[in-house]
């Protein structure tokens, strides 16, 4: 084993493990492979069984892209309503910033990725269709000191601290923006984090601003505990879409699941406007 495993490493250019005193450890160029290989190696089983088995086509393995992480609740009840559909059906969810979500799908290491129209689209090696546009709104908890003001601006939010999904754009940017131009250091004002739970502990106890989807507004836990802020101009809408390979048909599973986001939005936008 250890004859091939340095013949292989050889083959490649690269060390796929650390040796050390202490033991073994996989390098991060050797991870990387091995996951590789460990999914082309899941796909050619796949492939084998379907022959074999004449089954469902659902079935196996659905490996879903969210860019930025944060935006899990896009597809939760549609995950679910697949799940509930298809019982061979297997998820596995990975998620990062824009840059990775191009280096995943044109990899083939994801089938389907959910994202930034403005990150997925123009690529000419992926299919990219738009899904909704989203009001993304500040929030804070309901005794804020912000609240006591006639008029929030982004002069004023720059007071304050954000919780912010932790992806390259176009959240970032754009609150690191309000920092720089009052002289303030954004590395000492926000907390990054894609975790939605732990975004809403952190604006409940501390004076930090959140971000959050129109759509979750209404909810009672929200209405219970905090308070939008819609008229800072902080944001524009965000246009959401999905991306897979254009030349690699889509698996049956990724199609259900994007049909069953698209219905799922149209109907929560629906209900909002009635």
């Amino acid at each position: 084993m250890t004859k091939s495993v340095a013949d292989l490493e050889q083959q490649l250019g690269i060390a796929l493990f650390n040796r050390t005193s202490r033991g073994i450890l996989v390098t991060p160029e050797g991870r990387d492979f091995i996951d590789r290989a460990a999914r082309l190696l899941a796909d050619a089983d796949d492939l084998f069984r379907e022959r074999n088995r004449g089954a469902d086509p659902y079935a196996g393995l659905l490996r879903i892209g969210l860019f930025p992480g944060s935006m899990d609740w896009l597809i939760n009840d549609a995950a679910i309503g697949l799940l509930k559909r298809h019982e061979g059906v297997r998820l596995e969810i990975v998620s990062g910033n824009s840059e990775r979500a191009v280096q995943l799908l044109s990899r083939g290491d994801i089938d389907v990725a959910f994202g930034l129209e403005a990150a997925l689209a123009g690529w000419p090696q992926f299919k990219c269709e738009r899904i909704a546009a989203v009001d993304i709104m500040p929030f804070v908890r309901k005794d804020h000191p912000i609240l006591s003001e006639t008029a929030i601006d982004k002069q004023m939010l720059a007071r304050c601290d954000f919780v912010v999904p932790s992806s390259s754009e176009p959240y970032t940017p754009i609150i690191r923006q309000i920092y720089e131009v009052n002289d303030q250091r954004p590395e000492d004002r926000i907390h990054m984090t894609d975790y939605f739970p732990l975004v809403r502990r952190i604006v409940a106890a501390t004076d930090s601003v959140g971000l959050v989807a129109s759509a979750f507004t209404s909810a009672r836990w929200f209405r219970d505990e905090f308070v939008t802020l819609p008229h800072t101009g902080l944001l524009e809408p965000l246009v959401l879409a999905y991306a897979a390979r254009a030349r690699w048909p889509v698996k049956p599973a990724a199609r259900d699941l994007i049909a069953r986001v698209r219905q799922n939005w149209s109907s929560e936008s629906n209900a909002q406007k009635q």
